[in-house]
């Protein structure tokens, strides 16, 4: 794409004023590819992870505090009700059309406040049960408003999902929207399976967390690489990215960044095929799909003959793996029985932790449910612990209480209305096979309390879409919130439309203000309401006090466990790519690694 394309001088691509960033170790040099692999058609986060966040603000490397990114920088009112951004004057998306508070003003008129593209608005953007809006001061000041104190919404600007104020270029994106574009209705009828302008829309110029957002080489960006070619789509064997000519970053030296010139993304139908490409010294820096700690024997031994070196990904979830039973269930007497929180403590108490983190995980972790890590100013020791002990006895004592008395020839319990109590599970096996290793040990172990448990790996895109269509048991992923409570609290609240895995008829509940969904019980109305307030809390220790309420009330009802801490994982980085960290923040709200700026890496001689 951009072989042979006539650029001004490097000084006019610029901002007046690029952010300089000092690189970690030294500064680079020009030229190379780096290598990473993609797990089948439904990876686009690994490329999120690794190119972005270009949002307004970012974290700091060290995962400490927020900083100015593609905002210069910014003012907050006095009740953080309204936030005045400053942008770069000069700056321009990958085309060299200008980016200026026009974009964002786009963002907010023309699709925020849309109903038809947002018929429920993100609920980052939403406080006082009002939409944000936007005023534009200047071409490049603007300043976003709440109806109430937003507290935590700069910090919320750093997250992942959060990028769209500054994610879609006016002056392209225009083109697919009916307010600026009379022919767009012909443009979706000429489209191939898109119903309506807004599914045309996002097709073309892309969302924050779906593949359409590196399938289109066309779409301007301020990312470091663009796509290039066909970008990411379902069949995509490899994906290519080149240096963005205008990115807007520079290094101590005044070099314009990324160092890189591509990023070569090959794409593997499993973790196995990917861990055997970092072996043979194939990927250049990843620690995505590679990283169970299964895997740091194999990888330490083949450093040398690879040519690469281990870095360190310091786990921030609470749990690598938790059981999110489904508390909206669609079969009534299922429903009844997961909502019977001595039912849920017999299926915690039936699980024997230890032997599961010995064979699955080389003994690396400990019991464990959800919720802050013990070095956390959050920790909440019973939200952590409880019922993590194995007492096969005590589970059959609560599931006869619970009326669970007959069984069948297999010795599976009966429930009510004469089926089997059997949990049909899937997993993302591609991606976490030793979930399915842990799966089945646990089936083995509830066994023996009379409760059953089949299993089956499904490729991450099905997994999801069961999920969010509210078919599933129980859902198995990781939980979020050992460092970063706050800021991923899916587990706690119901919030996340697609990983409040509880309930998503809950989130809907709650996202759409009570007009889709599902009603919550009072014990979820009330941490809804204490987290709008946690939001808005501009004081520190108040907004902390705050969430300690919320994780005491989820302590207290214990909606599903978790079976064992994340221990940390490692990853591989070529032996002569510089400026990586010997360890970073392991955590998807960093998102990792990102905030160690890739652009600043680059290939010593």
């Amino acid at each position: 794409m951009l072989d042979g394309m006539d650029l001004p001088p490097v000084d006019e691509r610029l901002p007046a004023n690029p952010e300089v960033i000092t690189p970690l170790s030294e500064v680079g040099t020009y030229g190379g590819t780096m290598r990473r692999f993609l797990s089948g058609s439904n990876d686009h986060n690994s490329i999120l992870r690794f190119v972005s966040p270009q949002g307004l603000t970012r974290w700091k490397p060290d995962f400490s505090e927020v900083i100015p990114n593609v905002a210069e920088s910014w003012e907050v009112n006095e009740d953080s009700s309204e936030f005045t951004f400053k942008l770069r004057e000069g700056m321009k998306w990958s085309d060299g059309e200008p980016f200026t508070a026009d974009d964002i003003m786009f963002f907010v008129e023309d699709l925020l406040l849309n109903e038809e593209f947002y018929p429920n608005a993100p609920a980052r953007f939403v406080v006082g049960g009002e939409t944000m809006t936007a005023e534009k001061i200047d071409d490049y000041t603007v300043k976003l408003k709440f109806a109430a104190p937003y507290g935590t919404f700069l910090t919320e600007l750093a997250t992942p999902l959060a990028q769209e104020p500054v994610l879609w270029a006016k002056h392209f994106c225009k083109q697919f929207h009916p307010a600026y574009n009379d022919n767009v209705q012909a443009m979706v009828d000429e489209t191939e399976a898109v119903e309506d302008w807004p599914a045309l829309f996002r097709l073309k110029c892309g969302e924050v967390e779906a593949p359409n957002r590196w399938a289109n080489a066309d779409r301007p960006t301020l990312d470091p690489w663009i796509v290039t070619g066909d970008g990411y789509s379902a069949g995509s064997t490899q994906v290519i990215m080149e240096r963005n000519p205008y990115f807007w970053q520079v290094d101590t030296e005044g070099n314009q960044l990324p160092y890189v010139d591509k990023l070569q993304w090959g794409v593997a139908q499993d973790a196995q095929a990917i861990l055997l490409e970092a072996i043979a010294g194939n990927i250049d820096m990843q620690a995505r799909r590679i990283s169970n700690p299964a895997n740091k024997p194999v990888l330490s031994e083949n450093m040398e003959k690879g040519g690469y070196k281990l870095y360190e990904r310091v786990a921030s979830n609470s749990n690598i793996m938790a059981v999110h039973l489904n508390h909206s269930h669609k079969d009534p007497v299922m429903r009844e029985l997961i909502r019977n929180k001595d039912v849920r403590v017999a299926l915690s108490l039936g699980i024997d932790r230890e032997e599961i983190i010995d064979i699955v995980w080389q003994g690396q972790g400990e019991p464990w449910q959800i919720g802050p890590s013990k070095s956390h100013v959050l920790y909440n020791e019973q939200l952590g612990t409880q019922f993590t002990e194995y007492d096969p006895d005590r589970a059959n004592e609560l599931l006869d209480a619970a009326g669970l008395t007959e069984r069948n020839g297999d010795g599976i319990r009966l429930m009510p209305d004469g089926r089997p109590f059997i949990f049909n599970v899937n997993f993302p096996g591609v991606e976490q096979p030793d979930w399915g290793d842990a799966l089945e040990i646990i089936r083995e172990q509830w066994a023996e309390i009379g409760v059953g448990l089949t299993t089956s790996s499904v490729e991450r895109s099905i997994y999801y879409s069961r999920g969010e269509a509210n078919e599933h048991d129980f859902m198995v992923w990781g939980a979020p919130g050992g460092l970063d409570p706050t800021l991923s609290p899916r587990d706690v609240v119901s919030i996340h439309p697609q990983a409040s895995w509880f309930s998503i008829p809950w989130t809907r509940w709650y996202l759409s203000g009570g007009k889709d969904g599902e009603e919550p019980p009072e014990s979820m109305k009330k941490r809804l309401a204490l987290y709008d307030a946690f939001k808005a809390e501009a004081d520190q220790a108040k907004a902390l006090d705050i969430f300690r309420e919320i994780h005491q009330i989820a302590a207290d009802e214990f909606e599903f466990f978790g079976i064992s801490t994340a221990p940390n994982q490692w990853g591989v980085v070529n032996a002569k790519l510089r400026n990586v960290p010997e360890s970073l923040p392991g955590a998807w709200m960093y998102p990792d690694p990102g905030p160690t700026l890739p652009q600043q890496y680059f290939f010593a001689e």
